[in-house]
């Protein structure tokens, strides 16, 4: 408790005082508890690794991946990647990837980087705007979806997006009476991240780190490929075949994206303990009571003594990601041999789990914050998490949808046009492994989720600050209102609850 400077909070400081004088501030009862910003714990977590045993499966996940790509680059670069070049070249291999793909990733990876960083700054310059927009397109894209369904007659995924597109319709005018709301916490978290470099240190940090990690997978994948398919020269010193380059694939494409969720949350949970959390218990770094190096502060504890609790929650989310995989293409393969039965349970069934999926990253990233603040357990997290949300109710979870889909939507386009990119590389360029068209779809799938993975990890950064208000709104909404009324009571017209904390 030392360390709590005394005395009242300073008045709100720009931008938020003048822009929204219009509202009332709270009344004078909420200004009488003022808990002290370190209080159970918060930002002093206890000395302890929480959930060890996820930490150590993870460590185990990615050393396997480790090993495994040292043994197919060493192979792969001992051939010399079996030819191909940048561009136009024909030479190489024609029976799996080679070298032409490494180079046609690399390109995806540069301007993934480059479009994503481009999508944040026109948020900020039209959020509501842009806001009308995905929310518009989400819409549409569900329509779009039921009437090909129709069209082609695919009765059982028609039918079910018959009902979400319906249900998109009703809800349109219930989400757009948020969007004010909405962009209003987006553009202030936008606004507080410019008092912070590092802010955009983490997450240019995370994203490069990710487009390493893309940069990896695509050479530890294609030297795989190149490896283990039948008819390759190196078949002739070892056993080939098609299932174990179709095994190894899955394993690699899980360690990619467990260690990518893994990456994403830690940045977000470093974010949310450090330059977020702190400028809503502290205030502004320049009324002098935010805690030295908060940012480091916060990336050392969730990368050693909560990362383990990072990680469970990151390995459902996985889990789930990779059974609606198999399920898609359980769909598909019964769709393909004329089973319209299985494939509609397969679709139904790909559907319930993507629900899920959803439900759990949104769940996820409330404990991910509960972690940064207070150094608990992933279990314990989800309990308060839980409590929080039951709490307060719908209201919170649209507006924070609203930003996350604005986000979101962000990442499909970063990623189609990642895709779309390397789909006219390729047939522009012409590569001789890719004569007949068979590697066109799993290339343009790597080139989709680097995209999809690079613009998630910059956004999120952005999303962090919006969660983390709407976790101090919930746990000590006093502060707020005692360091910017304002603003509090514009968040307080839309929530009539906000002004007494979670109990």
């Amino acid at each position: 408790m030392s360390n709590y400077p005394p005395g009242p909070y300073l008045p709100p400081t720009e931008p938020y005082a003048p822009k929204y004088q219009q509202y009332a501030p709270p009344s004078e009862p909420f200004y009488s508890d003022t808990k002290s910003p370190y209080e159970n714990d918060r930002f002093k977590p206890k000395k302890r690794v929480n959930d060890p045993i996820f930490l150590i499966l993870f460590c185990l996940q990615l050393a396997a991946f480790g090993a495994l790509s040292g043994i197919v680059i060493s192979s792969w670069a001992k051939d010399s990647g079996l030819g191909g070049g940048l561009g136009k070249d024909s030479t190489g291999t024609h029976v799996s990837l080679n070298r032409s793909t490494v180079y046609l990733l690399l390109l995806v990876t540069a301007a993934a980087l480059l479009l994503s960083a481009v999508y944040l700054m026109l948020v900020r310059a039209f959020t509501k705007i842009i806001m009308h927009i995905t929310l518009l397109l989400s819409i549409a894209l569900n329509i779009g979806i039921c009437v090909y369904y129709w069209i082609t007659k695919y009765y059982s995924g028609a039918i079910i997006f018959t009902v979400i597109a319906l249900l998109s319709i009703l809800s349109y005018f219930g989400f757009k009476s948020r969007i004010p709301l909405a962009a209003l916490l987006l553009q202030v978290v936008m606004d507080v991240s410019k008092h912070h470099i590092s802010v955009y240190v983490v997450a240019f940090s995370a994203l490069i780190f990710q487009a390493l990690l893309a940069v990896w997978f695509t050479f530890t994948a294609i030297a795989t490929y190149t490896k283990w398919t039948p008819g390759n020269p190196s078949c002739e010193t070892t056993s080939c075949s098609s299932g174990k380059v179709a095994g190894l694939i899955f394993f690699e494409v899980f360690s990619f994206l467990w260690t990518s969720q893994v990456v994403g949350n830690v940045a977000l949970a470093t974010l949310a303990g450090g330059p977020y959390g702190c400028w809503y218990y502290f205030g502004p770094r320049g009324e002098g009571d935010m805690p030295k190096h908060p940012t480091l502060s916060a990336f050392g504890r969730s990368s050693t003594l909560s990362l383990g609790s990072i990680a469970f929650g990151s390995l459902i989310v996985t889990l789930l990601e990779l059974i609606k995989m198999i399920l898609r293409a359980a769909e598909n393969s019964a769709n393909a041999d004329g089973h319209p039965v299985e494939a509609c349970l397969a679709c139904c069934a790909a559907c319930f789990v993507g629900i899920i999926e959803s439900m759990v990253e949104y769940f996820n990233r409330y404990a991910y914050i509960e972690i940064a603040l207070y150094g608990k357990p992933y279990i314990t997290a989800a309990k308060d998490t839980w409590r929080l949300l039951q709490d307060r109710g719908v209201s919170a979870i649209v507006n924070d949808s609203l930003v996350g889909m604005t986000l979101m939507w962000g990442g499909y386009a970063v990623g189609l046009l990642s895709s779309l990119f390397a789909y006219l590389y390729l047939r522009i360029t012409a590569p001789s492994y890719n004569a007949d068209g068979n590697y066109t779809a799993p290339v343009v799938l790597f080139a989709f989720l680097i995209g999809l993975q690079c613009s998630l990890t910059l956004s999120s950064a952005i999303e962090a600050g919006v969660s983390t208000i709407f976790v101090g709104l919930g746990e000590d909404p006093q502060i707020l209102a005692l360091r910017a009324p304002a603003l509090f009571a514009l968040i307080a017209q839309t929530y009539p609850d906000v002004v007494q904390g979670v109990a």
